[in-house]
């Protein structure tokens, strides 16, 4: 008998959530937003959709056919709207981040960093601890750091040239990335460039991690219930998180052990100062404001979120030029011109590659076709609720725009699917068209929540491709590539044949093999 009144209470009391959810359903000042039907009642439509791996086309399609506003799952919404990035993401907007940056965190409340943060007042003053190693002032002490990992990466695409072999330009791009990051950050490499390997299984951690917090985000209060269990397998994504952090605290803990005790530095003032010892002398200035977690959050963070946006991004580029010979064509041109009148080093300083206008227009465009990111980066209503793109929308309902689906808007850039360069520098004689575009380009976020390393990816990017351009000739092999979109919307496989060009830049040493 009590079984059974246990058994019917628990049948009761889901039939009553039935019936208010229901009535949510039906009373709801958005139950008219156009979607997939089974996304008004669940969020597994959008989980299924990301779990494929290609939510940036799904998103795009929705819009296509939809409009602006689309239901993505029960008080979820994608928007397709210029107007509203300013209100959902400026500077000074309330909107914070919703749980399903939870994913991302540590299930331990002492364990955060600045990415998945939801709290904004802990985030602005957490930020203003590194903003300055961040900053365009500060790129050029890094120059010597990335021209380090440059040079290897000449030397491994030679040797691809001459043992005329084919090559996943993507992995070595994610190669490039990795060290450079391990550089600037630690003041070593970790060695990815020497072999192409992946040094103690950390790329696929990486990897493993990004699916992980992907999918477990999209149903966040699983988080902390599954990340323990899941630790404990080595293929898992909680199993990668853990690695990583293991990884980048033994970093810190052997620099330790080398770094002169306060008062008895003899670092060389002349040379390069990773972050590392930034913050490690910041520490000993002031351990209040900078402890040793932040010193470790900051070296956790760059190395989730330092390696696959820039190789993401140069493999974009790459991809878009080899696809585009006359694109290819005039930033040769450029380049050779530039190289004429002498200014530009064979090694392109950052100063150099920003006075270069068609090689800004053509890494802007790459970062326009293929973001690295492709799920919206969604924000809560705050209190009170707000107005976007005409639609009122309750307190606590979540909303957000995808980069890809902002940068595939026909309205603010015609011709979408296209690769046009010179969109951007035909934009800049027409004020409006330009700030229009400007508003709704976002390939490293936007207001506040702005990805703190833009700078160093810019960086990396800017002083890369002059140079491989210059020196190279790049084949693709097969039909193109193949990505995958688990927040980061990643090449798996971007084959390509190289050789060397001539020593005049416009010319090509020898026929393809």
């Amino acid at each position: 008998m009590h079984m059974q009144l246990v058994f019917l209470s628990a049948v009761g009391l889901l039939f009553v959530r039935l019936l208010l959810y229901i009535y949510h359903l039906a009373t709801s000042p958005l139950k008219d937003i156009p979607g997939p039907f089974l996304a008004r009642f669940t969020k597994w439509w959008y989980f299924h959709r990301v779990l494929r791996g290609h939510f940036e086309r799904d998103n795009i399609a929705l819009h296509r056919r939809l409009g602006p506003i689309v239901r993505i799952a029960p008080d979820h919404y994608s928007i397709n709207d210029p107007s509203a990035i300013k209100t959902i993401y400026g500077i000074g907007s309330n909107f914070p981040k919703s749980d399903w940056y939870e994913g991302w965190k540590h299930p331990s409340p002492d364990r955060w960093t600045l990415f998945p943060e939801r709290n904004m007042k802990r985030h602005a003053e957490t930020r203003k601890r590194f903003q300055a190693m961040y900053s365009m002032t500060s790129l050029v002490s890094y120059e010597p750091y990335v021209d380090d990992c440059a040079d290897l990466f000449e030397t491994r695409l030679r040797e691809f040239a001459q043992a005329k072999q084919e090559l996943d330009i993507a992995h070595w791009f994610q190669c490039y990335a990795f060290d450079v990051i391990g550089h600037i950050t630690f003041g070593e490499r970790f060695g990815f460039l020497d072999h192409g390997e992946d040094i103690n299984g950390a790329l696929a951690a990486l990897q493993n991690t990004m699916v992980y917090s992907t999918l477990i985000g999209i149903f966040a209060k699983w988080h902390p219930v599954l990340f323990g269990p899941m630790s404990r397998f080595k293929w898992s994504g909680a199993a990668g998180r853990a690695f990583i952090m293991k990884f980048v605290q033994g970093i810190i803990n052997r620099r330790k052990t080398k770094e002169p005790e306060a008062g008895n530095i003899t670092r060389d003032i002349a040379g390069p100062q990773d972050f590392l010892g930034k913050m490690m002398q910041a520490h000993r200035e002031n351990p209040e404001k900078v402890t040793d977690y932040h010193i470790f959050m900051m070296g956790q963070s760059n190395i989730i979120a330092g390696s696959d946006t820039t190789s993401i991004s140069l493999s974009s580029i790459l991809y878009y030029l080899v696809h585009n010979p006359e694109t290819m064509g005039k930033l040769r041109e450029e380049i050779a011109q530039f190289d004429a009148e002498g200014r530009c080093d064979a090694k392109t300083t950052f100063k150099q590659s920003q006075e270069m206008p068609y090689l800004q227009a053509v890494i802007k465009e790459a970062l326009r076709m293929h973001s690295a990111t492709g799920l919206p980066l969604w924000r809560v209503v705050p209190e009170g609720g707000c107005e976007v793109s005409g639609r009122f929308f309750p307190a606590g309902t979540v909303i957000g725009v995808n980069t890809w689906v902002a940068h595939y808007n026909e309205s603010v850039f015609p011709d979408a699917t296209k690769f046009q360069p010179e969109r951007w520098l035909d934009a800049q004689r027409d004020p409006k068209r330009f700030k229009d575009m400007e508003v709704y380009y976002m390939p490293f976020g936007l207001g506040s929540r702005t990805c703190l390393g833009k700078h160093i990816s810019i960086l990396e990017m800017s002083k890369l491709v002059p140079r491989v351009v210059r020196q190279f000739e790049f084949q693709p092999v097969g039909h193109g590539w193949d990505t995958l979109n688990y927040w980061f919307v990643k090449p798996t496989s971007f084959k390509v044949r190289v050789r060397l060009r001539g020593t005049d830049s416009r010319t090509v040493s020898s026929d393809w093999i």
